[in-house]
């Protein structure tokens, strides 16, 4: 595994209305990683946020017919506060709109793009999507709307600064093709290689100060234009780091520059922010993980429409573990899935509940039962030994393939087969030797939970407090209850 600072980061959603599960599925992904990073003894530091300078905020203001300011506050906290129900452990938030050190770094970043001779103003007649805050050209709408919306974008001309995303065409693809910049899963690379070999067009990197109602970041030295959200807000992974220290050691000096995003936004993060930074003269992110979309009984989530579970209110209802393990368990890497609450409460009893809290419970009632509660060191050269002492190698390698859903499988790979041990080796009979396999399976207990921290970190502590470290187990106690249907 890779050594040395770890820099993971989530993309920051729009704050035109609460948050819904696939933020929820983007804020788990990245804490496993950096819990899992930590746990390996890695300097981490893990960044979200909030895209607060969107003109669709404005627009959602406006419905709500609350000031921008404060509808744009009231559900960033919505956001910052999904930490607790979903055992988060973020060391950054910022907000773009307010936090101090993001408008002085878009600045900076802004001159230095202008100092190149990248930005030019110029004026456009082109197709936009309100939704995606994105110009799209007729190629880009199949049937004419917005692949992601679904609705006729709307035509707009007006004046605007560009960026010669042109220029960085063939840097563009030496980075890609070399793997200098890595973007998992494979499918998301060739897409990005594909749309980059067919031409890069300079893009609008500005919109008129009036039709923003003056929100957002005003040009350097043209107050009649905001800086484009796309442009800016891609900025906070560096703009949170400022200049100083944090972004030497986090930025400059990281082994790993790791964005988590979601599929709908790939080529501003694999394509427009490579350039920026292309263009700034600043290092590139090492890595971008990309993740398809949850739909929820067969809808599309969505914060504008409300149609998105509650990530808040399922943690509420079930827990915090119940629903980070089917987020982890049931979504592949390719693919969009479907969440229902029932799927998620057979998951968690069938594999938390029924399996390894089943598991523990057990082995711990034998322990008291057969030895005091007393085990000695476990056996080795036995199948089960073998299959403990290649686990956090075979967690590595899943992580470190971004296959979250292989991790946990391995940690029930190793929980299957210690139950089928109990079923062969019977210890509860009163027989010598019974309960020589005692200590192997308190061992693959406590394996199992210290490997299961980043995944499910509130479970973990449950488990670990009662396998305890010595020789002597505590009290077997349910760790995963069985769950009803809310």
């Amino acid at each position: 595994m890779t050594i040395g600072r770890y820099y993971v980061t989530t993309s920051i959603p729009y704050v035109n209305g609460a948050p819904h599960l696939g933020h929820a599925l983007e804020l788990v992904q990245a804490d496993v990683l950096a819990r899992h990073r930590r746990r390996r003894g890695r300097p981490v530091r893990f960044l979200t946020g909030t895209d607060d300078n969107a003109l669709k905020n404005v627009t959602a203001a406006r419905a709500a017919g609350v000031p921008t300011a404060e509808f744009v506050g009231g559900n960033a906290d919505r956001f910052a506060a999904l930490r607790e129900p979903l055992a988060l452990s973020p060391d950054d938030f910022i907000r773009t709109g307010a936090d101090p050190r993001h408008a002085p770094g878009v600045l900076r970043l802004w001159q230095r793009c202008a100092a190149r001779g990248d930005l030019h103003r110029r004026r456009y007649t082109g197709r936009y999507c309100p939704g995606c805050e994105q110009f799209y050209t007729d190629a880009e709408l199949p049937g004419g709307v917005c692949p992601e919306h679904g609705v006729a974008p709307e035509e707009i001309s007006e004046e605007n600064w560009f960026f010669r995303l042109s220029r960085y065409q063939d840097r563009l693809l030496r980075v890609l093709e070399s793997g200098d910049v890595r973007i998992e899963p494979a499918a998301k690379r060739a897409e990005v290689l594909a749309f980059v070999r067919a031409g890069l067009r300079d893009v609008s990197v500005s919109r008129p100060a009036e039709r923003a109602a003056g929100w957002g970041i005003p040009v350097p030295g043209d107050p009649s234009q905001v800086i484009y959200v796309w442009w800016e807000a891609l900025a906070n992974y560096v703009t949170a780091l400022g200049d100083g220290d944090d972004f030497r050691d986090w930025w400059a000096g990281s082994a790993d520059r790791v964005h988590v995003i979601g599929k709908g936004i790939v080529r501003f993060h694999a394509v427009h922010w490579l350039a920026q930074l292309l263009s700034a003269g600043l290092p590139l992110p090492t890595t971008i993980l990309v993740h398809d979309y949850l739909t929820a009984d067969g809808a599309k989530l969505a914060k504008s429409t409300g149609g998105g579970a509650d990530p808040a209110e399922l943690a509420r209802r079930y827990g915090a573990d119940a629903l980070r393990w089917w987020l982890l368990r049931e979504v592949p890497r390719t693919g969009d899935t479907d969440f229902t609450e029932d799927r998620l409460v057979a998951r968690h009893d069938r594999e938390l509940a029924n399996g390894l809290g089943n598991l523990v419970q057990r082995t711990l009632t034998l322990v008291h039962r057969r030895a005091d509660g007393v085990v000695g060191p476990p056996p080795a050269g036995t199948e089960l030994a073998a299959a403990v002492e290649a686990l956090p190698a075979a967690v590595d390698r899943a992580v470190d393939g971004y296959d979250l859903r292989a991790a946990t499988g391995a940690l029930l790979a190793v929980t299957d087969l210690a139950n089928r041990t109990i079923e062969a080796e019977r210890p509860w009979e009163r027989r010598p030797g019974a309960d020589a396999v005692l200590p192997g399976l308190v061992h693959a207990c406590r394996v199992v939970a210290a490997e299961l921290e980043p995944f499910l970190p509130g479970g973990a502590a449950r488990l670990r407090a009662q396998l305890s470290e010595g020789e002597r187990v505590g009290d077997p106690e349910p760790s995963f209850r069985r769950l009803a249907r809310a």
